[in-house]
């Protein structure tokens, strides 16, 4: 783990850049104190981190979770209440540890996973571009395509120009031009230009031009353009800004529908993003899945006890890291120790980075997210793997991640349905002297009640005075309803004058009298023939 710390410190470094206006931008989203998502930053980084067998995966508050949060605080009756919550829905994310439920994870389909990190690839980069322009009326993390300003994701871009901040574009230029050479041209150059990472340049640009241009009339920004963590004038004041769940509504059922509310939802995303992350991890490392809800339960019931917001795994800190170099766990842990050191001692210094350097980082972690080669890639694959693909990243880009998710995997389960229901057999129709059509049946490796249609409507389409072989020496598994279908036919093929070979490994019947007799099957129950 240690050997890696010349590839995982940098990379800490950018995850702290690309973390800290997301957890100031998604607790001012969900109605929580702001202080609220530093907390969950910091946890998320360093216990979450610490527990979790992800080598790549960084947690922290997540967008998805907002608009739980911020109806959830007005239903319980106040943030101290909905705390109770939180701890509850890090109890519940263990039990789903306990219990392997984060075997789920491995069955979403690929498509639908390349779609999700597309498509938050472009949400990323649509929703930065307003605050890389001085357009900061979205709180910074949100992802859903109606904006609480009243925007959406579409109208806000179009409305730059009527709220341009002149000095923020500018600043925004020079990071992104910073980030771009950096990364295309100096990054070869030596070791000196891999170890400083071009997003703490940008940074230290753009808090010098902030300074250097204060009081010019032109490229002046406000404070309200800039990053906002709160800044304590004592040890008590910082202290102060913890808040501690009030555990007597614990009895109140709607704090439990909201705690398995977050518990459910914040598996889900966490298992997502731990598929996407190892799918993009160069070095292909496997995730423990169920290690990871034990890791995110023990980080939600800390982080709810001191104040923090719902954790999850991150797909654009994860992201961030991936791209930046980051080899283990160690990048996520230091990013954490740097979100709770500066909000320490230099949160005026943080105060002072303009928020559209930030969006320029965030811009370049969008685009690698969403390349168009991927595009064209995913197209030429055919539409099984493409639909889901697209739908997906459309869902994403006009609802919200969970929806588009929702979207693409409904998609998927079609295209799955559709071709189990292609291969679930095969025909071979040949002419026999006897007169009859002789035809054969092959079924397929694996037979389940998703196969039924094909295979009913196949036998009942063969035509009168037919030979039918049925075989099935290839077949493994054959679900009981398939058995059902073929005791049906028959008992039908005595009347339409169909003679039935039945081939199987054990043995060749003629006219078999009873398929569920041939088999030795149990009412309901199914038959593996391997």
């Amino acid at each position: 783990m240690f050997k890696t710390l010349k590839n995982d410190l940098p990379a800490s470094v950018v995850v702290f850049f690309v973390a800290l206006p997301l957890c100031l931008g998604i607790a001012l989203a969900s109605g929580a104190p702001l202080f609220s998502g530093v907390i969950a930053g910091i946890i998320g980084g360093v216990v979450v981190g610490a527990l979790s067998g992800s080598k790549i995966g960084v947690s922290g508050p997540a967008a998805g979770l907002a608009a739980i949060v911020l109806t959830a605080i007005g239903t319980l009756g106040g943030y101290e209440n909905f705390l109770v919550a939180v701890v509850l829905g890090g109890v519940i994310q263990l039990v789903f540890g306990i219990l392997k439920a984060g075997i789920i994870g491995y069955y979403f389909p690929s498509s639908v996973i390349k779609g999700m990190l597309t498509g938050i690839g472009i949400i990323i980069i649509l929703k930065q571009i307003p605050h890389f322009f001085g357009y900061d009326a979205e709180a910074e993390g949100a992802d859903s395509f109606v904006e609480a300003s009243g925007e959406n994701t579409f109208s806000a871009i179009w409305h730059i120009f009527d709220n341009l901040i002149i000095g923020s574009m500018v600043v925004g230029f020079i990071a992104l031009g910073i980030l771009i050479l950096w990364s295309n041209v100096l990054v070869k150059k030596g070791k000196f230009f891999e170890i400083i990472q071009g997003p703490l340049v940008a940074v230290v640009v753009g808090i010098v031009f902030f300074l250097v241009t204060k009081s010019n009339e032109t490229l002046a920004i406000a404070n309200s353009h800039l990053v906002s963590v709160p800044v304590p004038d004592s040890i008590d004041s910082f202290i102060g800004q913890f808040r501690f769940p009030n555990f007597a509504v614990i009895t109140n059922p709607e704090v439990w529908v909201v705690a398995f509310t977050i518990a459910l939802v914040a598996s889900l995303e966490t298992l997502l993003c731990v598929e996407a992350s190892d799918k993009i991890d160069p070095d292909k490392n496997v995730t423990p899945t169920n290690r990871e809800l034990l890791a995110q339960g023990t980080g939600n019931i800390l982080s709810g006890l001191v104040g923090g917001l719902p954790i999850t795994q991150v797909i654009v800190r994860s992201s961030a890291n991936i791209q930046s170099g980051g080899k283990s766990k160690m990048s996520a842990i230091f990013h954490g120790l740097l979100l709770l050191i500066s909000v320490i001692l230099i949160p005026t210094l943080l105060n002072k980075i303009p928020l559209s350097v930030l969006a320029a980082i965030l811009l370049i972690v969008g685009y690698k997210l969403a390349k168009p080669s991927l595009f064209v890639k995913m197209y030429k694959l055919g539409w099984k793997q493409s639909v889901p693909f697209f739908v997906t990243v459309v869902g994403i880009v006009f609802t919200d991640l969970l929806v588009g998710i929702g979207l693409g995997l409904a998609v998927g389960i079609v295209v799955i349905l559709l071709k189990s229901y292609q291969n679930s057999h095969f025909l071979h129709i040949e002419d026999n002297s006897n007169g009859k059509h002789k035809i054969k049946m092959e079924l397929a490796e694996e037979v389940t009640f998703f196969n039924k249609g094909a295979i009913l409507k196949e036998l009942d389409s063969l035509p009168r005075d037919t030979y039918l072989e049925f075989d099935v020496t290839k077949t493994r598994y054959l679900d009981y309803d398939i058995v059902e279908i073929l005791e049906d036919f028959a008992f039908k093929a005595k009347e339409r004058n169909i003679d039935i070979k039945l081939i199987s490994k054990r043995g060749i019947v003629e006219n078999p009298p009873s398929f569920i007799e041939f088999f030795q099957l149990r009412p309901k129950s199914n038959i593996s023939l391997s």
